[in-house]
């Protein structure tokens, strides 16, 4: 809430800078935004009056003004705004003047005429379209008649308070209100505030009753509802002092009586709406539910449909309001209204929310509804704005109250154990200072004994239920900087990171080792995204009740998809070599209602992973810089099981023929591959190989250690084969005959060669392979070589049906 500090001095004798008492409000009650000034930045701003206007000789549209700044000589300055003209009262930004974004105002010509400054609208001076009057958004903005020219400009608009933008948590509803920070703020220094309160003169001759009536028959929807009628109402703009009190609070003014509900809501936190009594579609107010598909426009014009759960507020049984939100159309207070039916409420405030929410309708109103209103000043707030009105807009209030509900203003009686208190707080205080913070909150207290107190909190703290509470209470306003500071007892335990963030730690070094940056991609993204990818196929991803918008409606079953857009982002602001890696969680839904969540390692590599440069060609990334990548990771962690990777073609979202999945003795662990190029085109990327693995799998596998081996001191012998097999036949099928044929002497074993083709029968496809053998105790001999590696030709040609070339 936007707290004028000069409000604030109408009801409190406070002589503290405005600065320090946001601190202290900082340091005891709720959180500060912002502190500042509408005329900070600003300089050599004054009041102007306009002597004469005459044509431009070289513009239809643009003025020239003599204008009376408070010196000897007017200024002559050049304004284009249609609203302009002799004997108003205006803003005038003088030579070398700053106004709003740290503009500098200079003498210059306007299409050959002289112009000595510039006349304002209240948005040069930095004011926001939401805030300034919708009547002068077309032109500048005109003073009162009793301005003085040559004056700064600033006391007369407001622009010389200090707002104090505060950040009230949801269980300081009372906090946004004037009256509530008064009360928050006179306890801080021991003040004593003086309200101002209106007292309703009904001065029509006609009974409320006679024109109107209300029957809430659920007193959930609406615990208390109250009309009253204004009659005889001339709707204008607001006078000045109304306007700057709503402008400083960051609402724009409207008219008399829409300011008037508007600066009630600010002073007391009691939402109030008004209607054209006249624009009724009857007299007889109800609060109820909605009916479903039931069709509703708001004031700012758009229709809505409504459903079941919505709650409105009708007239003769039709919706002339969304209650606690906002009000209809068809019966806003407009410059015809003659007669006002004045409304002041408690709406349930889960179905305030729900629907505020539901409908993207936050206001004023429905901010303050959800975290709770004072009932002990509906009906003060009610009589207050009725009277305004009627001096503000000459109307006649009718006599009494119309009431078709009314929930009783309750305090609470809380009893405290005095030892109790210093045990919680730490704290040593006596019972006199005790008595005296709960004076100084105006909060009656009785003691009982030495030790007891009973203490009665108001129905304007409705946050406070609990003896808890009140232990807070004390702590804030004695000063948390006050309490005694004590360090915490830990037992002297050796620190360190337990075996998983081991693990984890080591995934990223690994993935940064190997050339990858780390990226970080949201939890939440659409339906079908979170579908994609998956390591092990699911149903349906895990919704939101209340998405944050239609790009995060679902928990992510996968990580490459939000990888995948971090590259589309990358590409489209021309940068082609990526190369990103994400270790984090995916939820995969169980049955109940949270659901799993597992450690996934993930990445993806577009372009190049090693610039070319003199001595090196181009080398695009492809399935097989990945698929080592994966490799050496997993030969890192030390995994004792068998790996694999094995030809897979059921995701769509990847290439058939350029995908694999990864397995540890026949496990599902991960997969790796080429994205898709449809779905890359739908991804707006280029050619893309992207991995994930479930680390919940791999930390789980068995692992052996690192152990030392002495590097041989006897030389290796090597033999090369060619092998024409069958095209279906796959490098892995080859090595896992070499190997189990290989004998106790095998080392090594590297393809060098792959071809199929030209020379070649038709499907059938050359591998070529270099066998190393070595002994780490004696010099082999040609003979020991010559039969293992027979064996391996033999099993080659007996199993695979090889031809050895």
């Amino acid at each position: 809430m936007k707290v004028s500090y000069q409000w604030l001095k109408e009801y409190l004798d406070i002589d503290v800078a405005p600065r320090e008492l946001a601190e202290k409000i900082a340091r005891t009650s709720v959180d500060i935004n912002d502190v500042y000034s509408l005329s900070d930045g600003l300089k050599k701003v004054v009041v102007g009056e306009v002597l004469t206007c005459e044509p431009h000789p070289d513009s239809d549209h643009l003025h020239v003004c003599q204008v009376n700044v408070g010196e000897d000589e007017p200024l002559q300055i050049v304004c284009g705004a249609p609203n302009v003209a002799a004997g108003e009262k205006v803003i005038v930004a003088l030579h070398g003047a700053r106004i709003g974004d740290n503009v500098k105002i200079k003498r210059g010509k306007i299409r050959g005429v002289q112009s000595n400054g510039m006349l304002c609208a209240l948005q040069e001076l930095g004011f926001s379209d939401k805030i300034a009057p919708k009547d002068y958004e077309d032109g500048i903005y005109l003073l009162p008649d009793d301005a003085k020219p040559g004056d700064s400009v600033f006391p007369y608009l407001g622009m010389d308070d200090t707002i104090i933008d505060t950040d009230v948590t949801p269980n300081r509803g009372d906090m946004l209100s004037i009256y509530g920070n008064v009360n928050d703020i006179a306890a801080f220094y021991g003040l004593k505030p003086h309200f101002k309160e209106l007292a309703v003169k009904e001065t029509a001759d006609e009974q409320t009753s006679d024109l109107v009536s209300a029957t809430v028959t659920d007193t959930e929807l609406a615990p208390t509802y109250k009309l009253r009628i204004i009659k005889d109402v001339q709707v204008s703009e607001s006078p000045l002092w109304l306007q700057i009190k709503l402008w400083n609070s960051g609402i724009r003014p409207v008219n008399n009586v829409v300011d008037v509900t508007n600066y009630v809501l600010l002073k007391y936190g009691q939402p109030l709406h008004s209607y054209d009594y006249q624009q009724l579609p009857g007299h007889e107010f109800g609060v109820r539910h909605a009916k479903k598909g039931e069709a509703f426009t708001t004031l700012d014009g758009d229709e809505h449909q409504l459903i079941a759960n919505d709650l409105v507020v009708t007239a003769n049984d039709q919706p002339v309001a969304l209650a606690g939100t906002m009000g209809g159309q068809g019966t806003a207070v407009s410059d015809s209204t003659t007669t006002v039916a004045l409304e002041a409420a408690i709406f349930n405030p889960i179905m305030v929310r729900k629907q505020a929410r539901r409908l993207d309708l936050h206001s004023e109103s429905s901010m303050r509804f959800e975290r709770g209103i004072n009932p002990a000043t509906v009906e003060t707030a009610l009589n207050e704005a009725a009277e305004l009105i009627s001096e503000l807009a000459g109307g006649k209030v009718t006599k009494g109250i119309v009431t078709a509900s009314e929930k009783p203003a309750e305090s609470k009686q809380i009893t405290l154990s005095l030892a109790k208190i210093n045990h919680v707080l730490g704290t040593q205080l006596a019972m006199d200072e005790v008595v005296d913070i709960f004076n100084r909150l105006a909060f009656p207290v009785e003691t009982n004994g030495n030790d007891q107190l009973v203490v009665t909190v108001p129905a304007r703290r409705w946050d406070i239920f609990v003896a808890a509470d009140l232990y807070e209470e004390i702590a804030r306003i004695y000063g948390y900087d006050n309490l005694p500071a004590t360090l915490p007892v830990i037992t002297r335990n050796h620190g360190g990171l337990s075996p998983r963030q081991r693990f984890l730690r080591a995934s990223r070094h690994d993935m940064e080792g190997m050339g990858l940056t780390q990226a970080i991609s949201y939890s939440l993204t659409t339906e079908e995204k979170a579908k994609q990818f998956q390591i092990s196929p699911l149903n349906e991803p895990m919704l939101l009740d209340f998405p944050m918008s239609s790009d995060h409606v679902a928990a992510r079953m996968n990580i490459v998809s939000g990888l995948l857009l971090d590259i589309a982002y990358n590409v489209a602001r021309k940068a082609d070599n990526v190369a990103l890696y994400e270790e984090g969680r995916v939820f995969l839904p169980k049955g109940g209602e949270r659901p799993e969540e597992q450690e996934h390692l993930a990445a993806a590599v577009t372009g190049q992973m090693v610039a070319n440069s003199w001595h090196r060609k181009d080398q695009p990334v492809d399935f097989f810089q990945l698929k080592g990548i994966v490799e050496r990771y997993l030969h890192n962690l030390g995994i004792a099981g068998k790996i694999s990777f094995v030809a897979d073609d059921r995701r769509a979202e990847m290439h058939p023929g350029r995908t694999a999945n990864i397995l540890i003795d026949d496990q599902l662990v991960g997969f790796v591959g080429q994205v898709h190029p449809q779905t890359a085109k739908e991804y707006k990327i280029p050619e893309t190989y992207v991995f994930e693995l479930n680390l919940e799998a791999l930390l789980a596998a068995d692992k052996v250690a690192n152990e030392y081996h002495p590097i041989s001191k006897y030389p290796a012998i090597t033999r090369d084969i060619a092998l024409l097999v069958d095209s279906d036949v796959t490098n892995a099928d080859v090595m896992a005959i070499i190997n189990k044929r290989g004998g106790a002497f095998l080392k090594q074993v590297h393809l060098f060669d792959v071809y199929s083709g030209l020379h070649l029968p038709k499907g059938k496809k050359s591998l070529a392979y270099t066998l190393t053998y070595q002994d780490d105790h004696h010099t082999l001999t040609e003979e020991q070589v010559n039969q293992a590696f027979d064996k391996v030709t033999k099993a080659l040609q007996d199993e695979l049906s090889a031809e050895i070339r």
